[in-house]
């Protein structure tokens, strides 16, 4: 009985908003005209929206079939409010035999909700309902618990008011493991914490085994694996010992299947303190106004460096769009500059600190205005992938760039106040 109020409530409300408000239609050339009238037949679900329970960043789709004389036209609705035709995270379509689909390609916790369909034309008006329930990944420990100690914060299950069968089941999914999130290959000091996170979707949930170098990592007193509440699962071990050192491969799997990713871990030897040295330094540069540009050099030391910039004596401490720092697990450092300006211009600075000493280098930034050229198009360059694409296709001679004596001017370790890093 709360189920059918509660459906009738939902209705209830949409026909008030059709009232106040002009709808949109899925199918915009059904037109009815007075001809259908006499032998006309009114809406009719053929098959009807089933009810769904899924994890978030799964696709999602209801489909029902839907006939009557004339055609009739089809609205959407989510917890009683329409859904827009022209929305751009629901798909909606509809087939010649009737079909018609409402379509999410990765849902989201805002997605859970009720789902109506409306169908009219002049002979009358249906709708059915079904309930889409997204999960997080993580509640695989939590679900059966908030079941049995907090019924009252779960939503209500609505049924159709059109169903046949009130007692319909929820339909189960299953989707083959997908990592949403994984871990790149990791240099780790010998002694201190190493921790891998992943986190990854699927239904049922997947359960996830760790191996190194093809055999099994088994829990003990420094090897943890924990899930923590937001879904990300994590391999901790404390303290690294160079026996740690090789490949991991993480696999999850569940009855649609499995997925994997791996990883290398290098222990780095406990005395190995070594102060930042610059295996390769930043280059003197020069770029077309509007261009993008990076400043690159590559730093090594024991325990890893901590990075500084500056422009002149400004120092650069966040990221902006435009303007951005990326260093990796290798030692590689860039400056990134989307379009370069006339004020990028100036003498930028890297500087690399750690336990055992610090060390810079210095290398100018020319901005030229381009002759005879149009503006240029506006291309944002990635980071990563090829280190030096970028600049060679501005025509820079990227081998002659690293030649041991093209080297800029290198400041001194004295010179550098570290507090003013």
């Amino acid at each position: 009985e709360i189920l059918n109020n509660f459906e009738q409530r939902l209705i209830s409300e949409i026909e008030y908003r059709l009232e106040r408000s002009p709808v949109e239609e899925s199918d915009e050339e059904v037109e009815h005209g007075e001809e259908y009238m006499e032998n006309g037949t009114p809406p009719q679900f053929e098959t009807k929206l089933r009810h769904y329970k899924i994890y978030e960043g799964m696709p999602a789709t209801f489909t029902c079939k839907v006939i009557g004389n004339p055609k009739p036209k089809i609205y959407w609705f989510k917890d009683g409010k329409q859904i827009s035709v022209r929305s751009e995270h629901y798909r909606i379509q509809r087939e010649p035999d009737g079909t018609c689909s409402l379509q999410t390609s990765a849902s989201s916790l805002d997605d859970d909700g009720n789902y109506t369909i409306m169908a009219a034309n002049p002979q009358g008006r249906v709708s059915c309902t079904g309930r889409l329930m997204v999960q997080a990944v993580n509640q695989r420990g939590r679900s059966a618990r908030t079941s049995t100690s907090q019924p009252h914060a779960r939503r209500p299950r609505s049924r159709s008011r059109d169903s046949g069968d009130e007692n319909e089941p929820i339909q189960e999914r299953f989707f083959r493991p997908h990592f949403l999130q994984a871990p790149g290959d990791l240099i780790v000091q010998e002694g201190k914490l190493c921790r891998m996170d992943c986190k990854v979707s699927g239904l049922p949930t997947p359960d996830l085994s760790w191996q190194l170098n093809g055999r099994p990592v088994r829990p003990d007193a420094s090897h943890k694996m924990l899930v923590r509440e937001n879904g990300v699962h994590s391999l901790i071990i404390e303290p690294v010992t160079t026996r740690d050192a090789g490949i991991y491969t993480c696999v999850a799997t569940n009855r649609a299947g499995d997925n994997s990713f791996s990883l290398e871990l290098i222990v780095a030897a406990k005395d190995a303190h070594k102060p930042p040295v610059f295996v390769e330094k930043l280059q003197n540069t020069g770029v077309a106004e509007g261009y993008p540009v990076r400043l690159e050099c590559r730093v090594s030391g024991m325990p890893p460096p901590q990075i500084f910039w500056k422009k002149e004596n400004d120092s650069l401490t966040y990221s902006t769009d435009r303007v951005s720092m990326h260093q990796d697990n290798y030692g590689y450092l860039c400056l990134l500059i989307q379009g370069a300006m006339k004020e990028d211009a100036g003498w930028y600075t890297v500087s690399a600190k750690n336990e055992a000493g610090i060390v810079s280098c210095t290398a100018r930034l020319d901005v030229h205005t381009q002759w005879q050229q149009q503006a240029p198009k506006t291309r944002k360059v990635r980071p990563s992938a090829s280190r030096y694409a970028a600049l060679t296709d501005q025509g820079l001679d990227i081998k002659a760039a690293f030649l041991p004596d093209a080297n800029p001017i290198h400041l001194q370790p004295a010179l550098v106040e570290s507090d003013d890093l």
